[in-house]
């Protein structure tokens, strides 16, 4: 059986433990009755999977921008090619010219250096979270961070800021109230055992109402270090998100160090961005924990690639305007409507996502198709084959809704195809 063409070449691509594992499966089929014994190699080259990874690739058409579930950002083609480049030996770590060792990362240390002028240094580990934790780790063990009790965030899948911290060693001082901190409250708590102060941007949330707290150039005054967590990962304002937060202007405003994600507003690898005063970022980057949580050369190859190319896909989703999604939708929706599907185009309200631009609503349209399909989208027999991609919207009123908002212009005709195949498995399932 392994000796058929198609599963021989099979082998050499995917490894024999997935062939075998498809012939095995083909094989019970035909004990089974299901299939007749001359089947089976047919049966088998059909169950193969498209790669060697279980990962599969999706469109995301929630509406969502910076979908967590989905891998945040999706990667331009620029960083891709930078990680296909980097994938085999590579001088990450190497001076070619010299022919010595070299300072790791250095292309896009520098990237990063040139995108924030503010910073003083920079340095890279492996998220955000990581960046916090070595942080308090080399900055506060032992000692107190000031943070106001607005800001004890909750990061995601349980995981707490005040735990993260404490972690380290570090004793969290509470300063203020959920809605109301004034900077009164950090002066009476700062003492000889203060570390630092720790600015958090609520990314994921909005308080309103009688609310007050204290922006960064004031925390900066009281003359205690500042480390502000931006969280979403702007670099520099943005006029399309004007209340977010960014690393140049909170270093400018006077915080020591600015720690960041690489894949959210920034669209590029998963990445904790530390940014801030030389000294600072200095002792972190050789400080023993920094070696546990350094990035490997295809984030460091994205990571330059994001900053130094072309705008990616997340920047391109959020300054998309609602009528050239609009005009998008319409073209696929008559054509789909025209193969018999049942699709419209809806006015949608998509959102930045992944903890940026909390209670932003971004103006979209989506197409709206029978609830039935959204199962075959997402696994039908057609993804299962790798012939299309998996495409994840949203359910409203019984409807499956594509918003079109973060999918790339170039991905509407996959997206269609998809679509269709879905339906013809629908079909095929209630056996019309």
């Amino acid at each position: 059986m392994l000796a058929d063409p198609r599963l021989a070449a099979a082998r050499e691509q995917l490894g024999g433990t997935l062939v075998k594992a498809a012939v095995s499966q083909a094989q019970e089929l035909a004990r089974a009755g299901a299939i007749s014994p001359a089947s089976v190699a047919d049966a088998a080259v059909a169950a193969l999977p498209p790669t060697a990874a279980s990962l599969t690739p999706v469109i995301n058409a929630t509406g969502v921008i910076v979908h967590t579930n989905l891998g945040r950002a999706p990667l331009s083609a620029a960083a891709r090619d930078a990680m296909r480049a980097a994938a085999g030996c590579t001088d990450v770590e190497f001076d070619l010219a010299s022919g010595k060792r070299g300072r790791r990362g250095a292309g896009a240390l520098d990237a990063l250096t040139r995108a924030v002028p503010a910073a003083g240094a920079v340095h890279v580990v492996n998220n955000n979270a990581a960046a916090l934790v070595l942080a308090a780790t080399a900055l506060a063990d032992g000692r107190e961070i000031v943070v106001s009790r607005g800001e004890l965030i909750e990061i995601g899948d349980g995981f707490r800021l005040p735990d993260l911290l404490q972690s380290t060693g570090a004793r969290i001082r509470e300063v203020g109230a959920t809605n109301r901190t004034a900077l009164a409250d950090y002066q009476r708590a700062i003492g000889a055992d203060t570390a630092f102060i720790l600015k958090v941007h609520p990314s994921n949330y909005v308080i309103e109402g009688f609310t007050a707290s204290v922006g960064v150039g004031e925390l900066a005054s009281l003359g205690v270090l500042v480390v502000g967590d931006i969280g979403s990962g702007l670099l520099r304002r943005s006029p399309l998100l004007p209340d977010e937060p960014d690393a140049d202007s909170w270093l400018r405003a006077g915080a020591g160090l600015v720690t960041a994600s690489g894949d959210k507003l920034l669209g590029g690898p998963q990445a904790g961005l530390l940014l801030g005063e030389a000294d600072t970022v200095t002792r972190l980057a050789r400080h023993p924990l920094a070696r546990a949580l350094r990035v490997d050369k295809l984030t460091l190859a994205a990571l330059e690639a994001t900053l130094a190319g072309p705008p990616p896909p997340v920047t391109q989703a959020m300054a998309a305007t609602s009528a050239s999604i609009r005009a998008r939708a319409e073209v696929q929706a008559e054509r789909l409507a025209g193969a018999g599907v049942d699709c419209r185009v809806v006015p949608a309200d998509a959102t930045v996502g992944g903890g940026g631009g909390p209670g932003v609503r971004l103006p979209s349209a989506a197409l709206s198709l029978p609830g039935s399909l959204a199962a075959g989208l997402r696994s039908g027999a057609a993804v299962r084959r790798g012939d299309v991609p998996a495409v994840v919207g949203r359910i409203e009123g019984g409807r499956l809704l594509l918003d079109l908002r973060a999918v790339p212009p170039a991905d509407d005709e996959r997206l269609a195809a998809a679509v269709l195949a879905a339906v013809a498995g629908d079909g095929a399932a209630h056996g019309e």
